[in-house]
């Protein structure tokens, strides 16, 4: 993690603000909530008492006969749809559509209510339509079969009725009613069969007066004539179960019950809802309108509703919140809700209605925001907005100090990384003359950069000043064992005298090693660079190296186009004898060293590549250092320099040497500036 990270990790303590505002808001909204609560549940008990007083209004509940999904709704209409087989000019929602499992698929269907009609329409899944002709129309028929939909209709004990439509052809269609005395068209009534892809619907208006207390929808699929069909009826029971709707004289009551602001809904004892009045206020008041960040960080401090629902009516005409459930089962409850897109809350209470024991319904009485002050009171709204930019502001400040910082921190440690790769370490580093600790920290890394930097200038120059210092007792050790060989010794010092001069011999040759280094770092200065061609030199180089070292063999691989490069050629071949050296020493006879050569995009590429142990990881990147060597302990024979006179040539010919492990073997690349061949012609 950076230092960037970090510091804003710290300015998350920053939301310690904002969350004690919103630990405010949570209290204040919970205290103003529950004291609403407590209000409309005593407004809800009274309205209660006094709904109790008239039980005649209240329908019964459902008989010991049937079960509660018998029972259908019928939704009141603002106005009459057009009857065309068609559902879009209901005043209503499809999710008022009653579901119940057909043949070959769901059919749905609902009832709506006017002052004087009741309108059906029911919509089949249905493969294959099967109509009617003129002998199968009546329901009564036994002859032939065909698709109908049929409107069950009884007021028990007594009634017992059924509005039945079978269609000839799509268009209007005659609804025969059916009773104990036989079937007949009823002209009053008027119905639309349209098909449908995959089905059909069907559209009825008919006369309240016609229908009963007791409601059922029965719909016979008949997918192959002459043949019975398969029958779908909304109830299980032998009869249709209780028919549920508003109930004008309940409604006008409650309206004069309920006060502004509020919304009543009186249900009978199995939820369905039976009455409606007044509305909740919708207007926001002017200037309390948040916006929509404000609304989410509202979202996030306010305790959410006990309930993820709207607390609006449901489509279906049945109530079954949770809290309404309870109030059904005799117990006071209440509720919140909170609609997500405007973040108004609506407060609901359930309350039973009962005489003598016995539950009639349930009231359910609704306000709205305009009573929770928390999410109106412009305090509030201040102190969410004062936190809120507190916090940004705050957060931003760190950020942006950490990013300074960060950068600062950074062009150090560039500068660090550069100067190690630098033959030449610098004595000033970023932020040097800053007072803080980054100051300081610049300023011992330029003091630990200065004894680097001499400290590695006197690594460079000691092996010329070794080799200028032991140079002279050297030749005098030489010349004394010489003098000492023309003497009579005995046996055992004869061997030690043949000892010491092989000693001062090896003391020779390191000697000339170093001196042959210091040698190639005053010529890589004083050097006259010429323009040759590189594949020349090395082919001649390659054909010398066949008669040097017998017991290897040496393969040229490459272009045959000229590739010209600057420097000097004595020093070019000198590079390759000691990289050629170095693969013979660690390669068997009879094995083959590859030397290639080539252009390699902008550059030329020189490589050597020989069979032998890998590279050890660790060795990697001092390889090419002074006095480095990666031979075995008992190999003490060579001082490490070769290859750092290959590094030396290949810099100061303003290339690069790398050497990597390779198939069985490691390959050494140099890379070397390319000189356009008209350059050489020039030359020449």
């Amino acid at each position: 993690m950076n230092l960037r990270q970090q510091l804003l990790l710290v300015s998350l303590l920053t939301l310690m603000l904002p969350w004690a505002g919103c630990e405010f808001i949570r209290e204040t909204e919970t205290a103003l909530r529950s004291s609403q609560q407590q209000m409309l549940a005593g407004t809800a008990r009274a309205i209660a008492d006094t709904m109790a007083q008239y039980p005649e209004d209240f329908p019964p509940g459902v008989g010991v006969d049937h079960v509660l999904g018998d029972q259908l709704f019928g939704h009141r209409l603002e106005s009459e749809p057009s009857i065309d087989g068609y559902f879009d000019d209901w005043t209503l929602s499809r999710e008022s559509l009653t579901q119940m499992r057909g043949t070959d698929g769901p059919i749905r269907f609902a009832i709506g209510i006017t002052s004087q009609y009741a309108f059906f329409y029911v919509e089949v899944a249905d493969n294959e339509v099967v109509y009617a002709d003129s002998q199968s129309l009546l329901p009564t028929s036994r002859q032939r079969f065909a698709d109908r939909v049929t409107l069950v209709s009884s007021s028990p004990p007594y009634l017992d009725e059924a509005f039945t439509t079978a269609a000839e052809a799509p268009g209007a269609v005659v609804v025969f009613r059916r009773s104990a005395s036989g079937a007949a068209g009823e002209p009053t009534i008027r119905g639309f069969w349209q098909d449908v892809p995959n089905g059909y619907q069907v559209e009825m208006r008919i006369p309240l007066n016609l229908l009963g207390t007791h409601l059922g929808v029965v719909v016979d699929n008949v997918s192959v004539p002459n043949s019975p069909g398969v029958r779908s009826a909304s109830f299980a029971a032998r009869s249709p179960g209780p028919f549920a709707t508003t109930i004008p004289e309940l409604e006008q009551r409650a309206a004069a019950l309920v006060q502004p602001g509020m919304r009543l809904l009186v249900t009978d004892p199995s939820g369905w809802r039976i009455a409606t009045a007044g509305r909740l206020e919708s207007a926001a008041e002017p200037g309390t309108r948040v916006s929509r960040w404000l609304r989410l960080a509202y979202d996030a401090a306010v305790e959410p509703g006990t309930e993820p629902l709207f607390a609006e009516p449901d489509p279906s005409g049945r109530e079954q919140q949770l809290y309404v459930s309870e109030g059904l089962s005799g117990r006071p409850s209440s509720a919140w809700f909170r609609g997500e897109a405007s973040g108004r809350a609506i407060v609901a209470v359930a309350e039973p209605v009962r005489i003598d024991g016995n539950q009639l319904g349930v009231i359910v009485l609704q306000q709205g925001t305009d009573a929770i002050l928390s999410l109106r009171s412009e305090g509030l709204v201040r102190l969410m907005n004062v936190t809120l930019i507190a916090m940004l502001v705050v957060a931003g400040g760190l950020i942006g100090y950490a990013s300074w910082l960060s950068r600062r921190i950074r062009r150090l440690s560039i500068a660090a990384e550069d100067a190690l790769e630098s033959d030449r370490l610098p004595t000033a580093l970023p932020s040097a003359l800053a007072a803080d600790e980054i100051g300081d920290l610049s300023r011992s890394f330029a003091d630990v950069l200065i004894q680097l930097g001499e400290y590695n200038e006197y690594l460079r120059t000691l092996a010329s000043k070794l080799s200028h210092e032991l140079r002279t007792p050297l030749a005098i050790v030489t010349s004394s064992l010489e003098n000492l060989e023309h003497e009579t010794l005995d046996e055992t010092a004869a061997g030690y005298t043949a000892r010491a001069r092989d000693g001062a011999d090896r003391l020779r040759r390191i000697l000339a090693a170093m001196s042959e280094a210091s040698r190639v770092e005053e010529l890589m200065r004083n050097v006259e660079p010429e323009v040759f061609d590189l594949g020349a030199v090395v082919e001649s180089t390659v054909t010398a190296y066949r008669d040097v070292y017998p017991q290897r063999g040496f393969q040229l691989t490459g272009t045959r186009e000229p590739l010209s490069v600057r420097g000097s050629p004595e020093l070019i071949i000198q590079m390759l004898d000691k990289l050629v050296d170095n693969a013979v020493s660690f390669s068997d006879d009879g094995d083959e060293i590859d030397i290639g050569v080539g252009r390699d995009a902008d550059s030329i590429a020189l490589s050597v590549q020989n069979p032998g142990p890998p590279l050890p990881e660790r060795m990697r990147g001092q390889l090419f250092d002074s006095m480095i060597s990666v031979r075995p302990a008992k190999d003490d024979k060579h001082l490490g320099l070769g290859l750092y006179i290959a590094r030396l040539i290949a810099d100061g010919h303003g290339g690069r040497i790398d050497a990597d492990n390779a198939d069985g073997g490691v390959r050494f690349t140099i890379q070397l500036p390319a000189v356009e061949s008209d350059s050489t012609n020039a030359e020449a």
